[in-house]
């Protein structure tokens, strides 16, 4: 088990790793470099060789390997990123770069999306390197950039141009899965992803006949545009549902004492009460418009007006959302992916799936496990290239009223204490029997 050191040692990383101002602002606007180092120097620390690698000067990944006990065993990837959104210190009740530890939580951005997790990693191969204790599988283990972008920089750059690195990973595990969730009712839910949506950031471009404001028009770019994206944002998206998303439901209705019925996915969803939060967002493709951009000058029409729209699809449902977005544009307007990754789905039978689960039962034992789809992506989107299944596992127990889901890109993002040295005793508890 870990030691006591590697209790203080998370919450000190989590800290030091929030002051080191990662944000990614998009468009090539970041630097990781000083966390990427912070996280390489606690690695030789513990007798790794960590290499920093850069395709873009500053945006600096870190990768190292540590050696299980069993060299014929596949390989682990164990993964995080440095980079964190953008944070406005005005809107916060705390400094979000100040890393402050008040009232047993440490605060600032990044404290869940997801310097806990580096900070979780470095302090449990610390702790193995402390004791003597050994994973039976390799673990590779990559500290990223560029995750709230494109991860041209980060898990793209490594997956393309360092394949080597990551010889033998067969799986991986990252961000996004069992924390604590309350359903208001006393139930404590753990759910471990095993899929994701597919990523599907939308362009679209509306050209018409530019003139003066004043002068009728019936190719104006602008209501061209406007009444594709009100078409897109007023789509009711089909239900499909997926084998992940299947047994999560089955599952939860399993819990609840209800009846399992697929076929009324709505209705089911109604009686799992707020535990269905967990899925109603990974039951549809979805097609959310996001930004509009168009003219310079009132009494001008412009030629051309664009949109963007956040798109996502699931497992098996990017021919559906082409083919919708075709139909919802129309004629008049033209779209493109401004950035699409894959849908991802890990199967549920596995052994890693079952020690992530008996990891978690093991130290709350008051929890029931679940898997589920995230609705957004990850790293493991990249790290499929390579063959690498991808699950979320961050383990967190949090309190009652803790808003996770709140946490990311939010303000006053924060994690307790307590939930940090949970995360470690169950990582720890994973790792070793993975």
């Amino acid at each position: 088990m870990a030691d006591d050191l590697a209790l203080d040692e998370v919450v000190r990383f989590t800290s030091d790793l929030i002051r080191l101002d990662t944000t990614n602002r998009g468009g090539g606007d970041c630097r990781e470099r000083p966390a990427a180092e912070y996280a390489a120097e606690r690695l030789a620390d513990a007798g790794l060789e960590p290499v920093l690698l850069e395709r873009t000067e500053g945006r600096t990944n870190v990768v190292a390997r540590v050696a299980g006990t069993d060299p014929g065993a596949d390989a682990l990837l164990l993964h995080g990123h440095l980079d964190v959104v953008p944070a406005e210190a005005a809107d916060w009740t705390v400094h979000p770069f100040s890393g402050e530890v008040r009232d047993g939580v440490v605060w600032g951005r990044g404290a869940v999306d997801m310097k806990n997790m580096d900070a979780m990693i470095l302090a449990v191969v610390r702790s193995w390197a402390r004791t003597g204790e050994r994973p039976r599988r390799d673990v590779v283990i990559a500290f990223t950039a560029d995750e709230e972008a494109s991860a041209e920089d980060g898990s793209g750059f490594l997956a393309d141009r360092h394949p080597g690195l990551f010889e033998g990973c067969t799986e991986g595990v990252s961000e996004s899965g069992a924390f604590t969730f309350h359903d208001g009712s006393g139930r404590q839910i753990y759910p471990v992803a095993a899929g994701e949506r597919g990523t599907g950031w939308l362009k679209l471009t509306a050209r018409g006949r530019a003139g003066h404001g004043s002068k009728a028009n019936r190719e104006n770019a602008v209501t061209r545009l406007a009444a594709a994206v009100t078409r897109i944002g007023d789509h009711e998206w089909p239900l499909r549902l997926t084998p992940t998303v299947s047994a999560a439901l089955t599952e939860l209705a399993a819990l609840y004492g209800v009846d399992p019925d697929l076929a009324r996915v709505d209705q089911l969803l109604e009686k799992l009460g707020p535990a269905a939060k967990l899925v109603e967002s990974t039951v549809r493709n979805s097609a959310n418009p996001t930004m509009l951009d168009a003219g310079y000058k009132v009494n001008v029409i412009p030629g051309e007006a664009v949109a963007y729209v956040d798109g996502r699809f699931l497992p098996g449902g990017e021919d559906e959302f082409r083919t919708t977005l075709d139909r919802l544009t129309g004629p008049d307007v033209d779209w493109e992916f401004h950035h699409r990754e894959v849908a991802l789905q890990a199967p549920l039978d596995t052994p890693t799936y079952a020690r992530m689960r008996a990891a978690i039962e093991e130290f709350a034992p008051e929890g029931h496990v679940v898997p589920y789809c995230m609705s957004g992506g990850t790293d493991a989107k990249q790290f499929s290239r390579l063959g690498i299944t991808g699950y979320g596992f961050t383990p967190l127990k949090l309190p009652e009223g803790y808003d996770y889901q709140a946490m990311f890109h939010g303000v006053d993002e924060r994690v307790p204490v307590e939930a940090l040295h949970f995360g470690v005793r169950v990582l720890d508890r994973f790792l070793r029997s993975a």
